[in-house]
């Protein structure tokens, strides 16, 4: 072989030895590291600060619960001043009734400009959602459910009055649900039911603040000048009846199959939509045999048909015309104007 083949030769192989060691110096030395080395670059999160976070979505109007948010370890460099510090100034649980006033996706941070307090100015407008009213409704202990009706939760809306008529006996009792999942926003003067210790507090009070549309307000209003008014409290879980009623009436659009986002947008409509419809009722006889089912019926009239002496010119032995009724003590006769 030729002297400047066997050079070449020599070269190549120096260069790719050199190569080899460089290729494996930057995958020990300058890769991933050792877990040690990679635990030790990491931030420890107890050194970090705890910001306050939505723990779901939190639209507008929502009044926010202990179950809204969390504390949650934060990037130092990505801390805003308008964020919520565990340990700086205002505590988690002051934040329970709170109203929602611009909407936080979940996992996002809170700030104190998306949240008013009870007791802020516009705290109650926060809390209606768009075309909706705020009205009073009084209540009594029974009515109210003990007391165990706070803000945030939902209420069906009872009428209970007594239907007189003309007949005999006692007028008939009647109790209507007449408007169904209404919000309740305050109690009295309460829109936060959560003690210092985090804790509900049960109290009595003797008016409640629901939201309604203006239709129902007005339904209201009558309402307290017929009967007495009382609230029913609903569960938290989903009613299948009512999706169902929705569905058929139309008053909620179904989504399309597999369409996931779709019924869950379905049910979060379903869950916050107040209805007047197809409001059920119980009368006194379905309580006790011994009341009436329907209203009492109105007595026979004797002036409608007067029977007269005469034929007259109408139908025989009934009065065509008009008629003097003459008195004499307890006894009354009735004859007709122009007979013999």
């Amino acid at each position: 072989m030729e002297p400047k083949k066997i050079a070449l030769l020599a070269g190549a192989l120096v260069i790719a030895v050199m190569a080899a060691f460089l290729a494996r110096s930057m995958f020990t030395g300058g890769g991933a590291g050792t877990p040690e080395a990679t635990a030790a670059a990491m931030p420890n999160p107890a050194d970090m600060p705890h910001v306050l976070v939505a723990t779901k979505a939190l639209p507008v109007g929502t009044i926010v619960g202990p179950d809204a948010y969390r504390y949650q370890p934060w990037p130092k460099e990505l801390v805003e001043e308008a964020y919520y510090i565990e340990g700086q100034g205002t505590t988690a649980e002051k934040l329970v009734g709170s109203v929602v006033r611009s909407a936080i996706t979940a996992g996002q941070p809170v700030t104190q400009g998306a949240l008013i307090k009870p007791g802020d100015r516009g705290f109650l407008a926060a809390a209606l959602g768009p075309g909706m009213r705020a009205v009073t409704v009084p209540v009594s202990i029974q009515s109210s459910v003990a007391g165990f009706i706070f803000p945030g939760d939902r209420v069906d809306l009872m009428l209970t009055q007594s239907v007189a008529g003309g007949g005999d006996g006692a007028p008939l009792k009647v109790a209507e649900t007449i408007l169904k999942n209404l919000r309740v926003l305050a109690t009295d003067q309460r829109t936060n039911a959560i003690g210092p210790d985090g804790q509900p507090v049960v109290q009595t009070y003797s008016n409640v603040t629901i939201e309604v549309t203006p239709k129902m307000a007005e339904k209201i209003s009558v309402a307290q000048t017929i009967g007495a008014i009382s609230m029913s409290l609903r569960s938290i879980a989903d009613s299948n009846q009512q999706l169902e009623e929705a569905l058929a009436s139309g008053e909620v659009d179904a989504p399309k199959d597999g369409d996931a986002n779709g019924e869950k947008t379905m049910m979060a409509a379903l869950a916050n939509r107040p209805s007047d419809s197809r409001s059920s009722y119980s009368t006194g006889a379905d309580v006790s045999r011994w009341q009436r089912s329907s209203v009492p019926a109105k007595p026979v009239d004797p002036n409608a048909a007067v029977i007269a002496r005469g034929t007259g010119g109408g139908a025989p032995g009934i009065s065509s015309g008009p008629v003097v009724r003459i008195a004499r003590g307890a006894a009354v006769t009735t004859v007709e104007v122009g007979s013999k």
